[in-house]
């Protein structure tokens, strides 16, 4: 059976299609590189929405920084003598105890959102692609499904349906993650997805979980909990840095239930090592893509391996620790 990665984009507009695929492509040899130099060649696809909320991409040429199409932070690779941040533990228990005491303030048991006026308010002034997208506004007045939501999601599920008959690696960043989970409930059911990637995902927010819930109620309504999608037949891996603010809840196996295949998310913090002109930006998905964890899993995808992607992902971090533990 032939394989696939299909990539899928996170919020915020984008380099035009062909300059976002090719740098999704980079990141991603990039990473695979480091852990198998002979892995330079994957079938590649990128579901690119950007355009339906954004009329005008980014534009690579432009160097003015007060030009609203300057890209703030291109496709550029490590260098070769960056050093990567080990997170403490102690960094761990602050971040899963502040990630409980939100759930607490602003989710309820039935997953009703309270202070909706708040988030909201953060929504619309932070996230106007996420606003747009679970609010009833129409992106192609020639087409009666012309909700954001509707358009976008049609996109990838009909992506999806054209390689169903491969060996699908769902790779999904940020707001793309809604975006897949939604399709793999709601649209294409019925498709299998053998690993499903979340990279500096959001949907273990409060207000995320209010509106999946919301929205499955609607179609289910005796729909109790949030679970794994039915069709995921192997693996959900779910990447954060634990320095990346659009995450907010890093552990999705807390939020999310099995599915009758018992997949439910298994979580791991990295480090995105992503950075600029000196700017480090931990939640950008090119260094989510190149991560020694994310390139195993990749590798053991596209060849067959005795070895288990945990245990894979145990080598990649054990590496880090002896490469960058302090010295005694």
């Amino acid at each position: 059976m032939s394989k696939i990665i299909i990539g899928i984009h996170g919020l915020g507009n984008k380099p035009p299609e062909k300059t976002l695929d090719v740098w999704w492509k980079a990141a991603l040899r990039e990473g695979l590189m480091r852990v198998d130099s002979s892995r330079r060649f994957f079938n590649f696809e990128m579901a690119y929405w950007a355009s339906y909320l954004h009329p005008e991409p980014l534009n690579p040429r432009i160097k003015d920084k007060k030009n609203p199409l300057y890209i703030e932070d291109p496709y550029i690779r490590a260098p070769r003598d960056s050093v990567i941040e080990i997170p403490g533990e102690l960094r761990h228990k602050i971040v899963d105890y502040l990630d409980r005491q939100l759930e607490k303030i602003f989710l309820n048991d039935d997953f009703s959102i309270n202070y909706a006026a708040v988030t909201d308010f953060i929504i619309h002034h932070f996230f106007s692609d996420l606003e747009t997208y679970y609010n009833d506004h129409c992106v192609i007045q020639s087409r009666s499904d012309c909700l954001a939501k509707d358009v976008i999601r049609n996109d990838l599920a009909d992506m999806l349906k054209k390689h169903r008959r491969k060996k699908i690696m769902l790779v999904a960043h940020s707001m793309g993650s809604i975006i897949a989970y939604d399709v793999l409930t709601q649209y294409v059911s019925d498709i299998e997805i053998d690993t499903f990637i979340t990279l500096g995902s959001p949907l273990g927010s409060p207000v995320i979980k209010s509106k999946i819930a919301a929205e499955q109620k609607n179609s289910h309504p005796r729909a109790s909990d949030l679970k794994t999608p039915e069709n995921i037949k192997n693996y959900w891996y779910n990447f954060s840095d634990i320095k990346d603010k659009i995450v907010i809840n890093a552990r999705l196996s807390d939020d999310f239930a099995p599915n009758s295949r018992a997949v439910r998310p298994i979580d791991h913090i990295v480090v995105n090592d992503y950075a600029y002109k000196d700017e480090a930006n931990p939640h950008k998905a090119f260094g989510y893509l190149r991560t020694p964890e994310l390139s195993q899993i990749i590798r053991l995808f596209l060849g067959t391996r005795r070895d288990t992607p945990l245990g894979w992902i145990k080598k990649a971090q054990q590496h880090l620790h002896n490469r960058f533990k302090p010295d005694s």
